[in-house]
This record gives C-alpha cells, sequence and structure tokens, in this order.
C-alpha cells in the first residue's frame, strides 16, 4: 500500500490489484458509517481510493500503512439487470479474438454475473469485471468519435455500457436501452460500486 498526499486534505491511497481497492474502499466506507472516519469523498478506481475532505489526513495516512485492511465481504446487493441486444459492430471482432462464434460471445457474456469495481469516465458509467482474463480484448487502434449512449462495450478485462453518446476506444458488442444516469432519479446513477449486474438478451433491432 502507498499513501500519496493530494493537496491540503485529501490522500491516495495506490494498492496492488482491484480486489484490494474493492476492500479498501469497502472498509473506508464502514468507518465512515460508524463514525470513526471523517471524509467527504471516497472515490475507487481500478487500483486506487481517493479520499478528499479529511479532518486530519496525515493521521489516516500512518494508519493505513500500518493496519491491515479486512478483505472486502461477499456483494450483497440486488442484481441489476440490462436487457442487451448483442448486436454491436464489434461482435465479430470479439468473436475472432476469443476465437469463438458471436453466438458463443452473447452466451459467455450473459451468463457472466459482473459487479461494478469502480465509476468514472462519464456519470454513470460503471467499470464491470467478471470475465475471466483469458476474454480481456484490446481496446480498439481507432477510437471512434462518436459512440451512441446504451451501446455495450468491452476493453481490457471491463465491461461498460455508455451513460450517453461520446467519444470512444471500447469494443463494441451490443446495446440496451436502460438509462443509467437520470438527474431526475435518485441516485441518478443506476449502477455504483459494488453493484451487481447481469446482461439479459433481447431480440436483435
Amino acid at each position: 500500500m502507498r499513501v500519496l498526499s493530494v493537496g491540503d486534505d485529501a490522500l491516495l491511497v495506490e494498492v496492488s490489484s482491484g480486489e484490494e481497492a474493492r476492500a479498501l474502499h469497502t472498509e473506508l466506507l464502514r468507518r465512515r458509517a460508524e463514525g470513526t472516519l471523517s471524509v467527504r469523498e471516497i472515490v475507487p478506481a481500478a487500483r486506487t481510493v481517493l479520499l478528499d475532505g479529511l479532518t486530519d489526513p496525515s493521521r489516516l495516512a500512518t494508519e493505513l500503512t500500518t493496519s491491515e485492511v479486512p478483505p472486502a465481504p461477499p456483494h450483497a446487493r440486488e442484481t441489476v439487470q440490462l436487457p442487451v441486444r448483442y448486436d454491436g459492430p464489434d461482435l465479430a471482432d470479439v468473436a475472432a479474438h476469443w476465437g469463438v462464434s458471436p453466438e458463443e460471445v452473447a452466451r459467455i457474456h450473459a451468463d457472466t454475473e459482473f459487479s461494478v469495481a469502480f465509476c468514472g469516465f462519464a456519470p454513470g458509467f460503471g467499470y464491470l469485471t467478471g470475465l475471466p482474463q483469458r476474454y480481456d480484448v484490446p481496446r480498439r487502434a481507432t477510437p471512434r468519435t462518436s459512440v451512441p449512449a446504451g451501446a455495450v462495450a468491452l476493453a481490457g478485462p471491463y465491461t461498460g455500457v455508455y451513460p450517453r453518446s461520446s467519444p470512444g476506444g471500447w469494443q463494441l458488442i451490443g446495446s440496451t436501452d436502460t438509462v443509467l444516469w437520470d438527474h431526475t432519479r435518485v441516485p441518478a446513477a443506476l449502477l455504483s460500486p459494488g453493484t451487481r449486474v447481469r446482461f439479459v438478451p433481447v431480440g436483435s433491432s
């Protein structure tokens, strides 16, 4: 674990894996809920956790580097189901990379239970883990200038759903009509760290 100061009242904690980042995020949320940690924001990423708005960052930095973080408990949240049409323009390329048919890509993806490791890139965008490492795929050599909202995509070890139209270099394998970010909803984001996700195939358009 490496703890870096960020400004006057924030820390960036670097760990060696996504699972360690999830465990640390879970533990920090627990401490804040029980009142033993005063912090404004706790933001997980792939292998880091940012703590912003700390009252005593130097004390916490010392404590984190000298204490053990318990493993994160199994995800207990309700599973979010996202209907998906496996009709993406990169589906055939992903199938070739995996060495299977496009239909098998859809089956493998839909049979996987995902969890949101962290959020970022755009409001409502979750980085979902769950596929075995052998299904990692590279980003496109040439990113698209516009990816439509609802595009279901793969990059590296992650699955993601674009909450709005934006540029992007992920491999597009499908699409969903589910709204990922709605500012009139509480909370606005459908997905948050720890949320379990299943993709449910529906008819192609």
